[in-house]
């Protein structure tokens, strides 16, 4: 080789190709997580947990009036 021969890139292009495609999917992986069913079950399991608390002090406040 001389130095009036020009030098090509080794596959250059292929590393960002897989990093792009590695992230993207662990975005897919993150967002399915995030709207799994489960965390709607949470949420409402949350929920009636609070609202038995609300009703537990109302019952409990009308109990010490009585």
């Amino acid at each position: 080789m001389t130095t009036v021969q020009p030098v090509h890139p080794v596959e250059g292009l292929v590393a960002p190709v897989v990093r792009a495609s590695a992230l993207a999917a662990w975005q897919l992986v993150e967002d399915a997580r995030y709207r799994t069913p489960e965390r709607g079950r949470r949420n409402e399991r949350r929920r009636l947990l609070a609202q038995r608390a609300v009703a537990d002090r109302r019952a409990e406040r009308e109990h010490r009036t009585s």
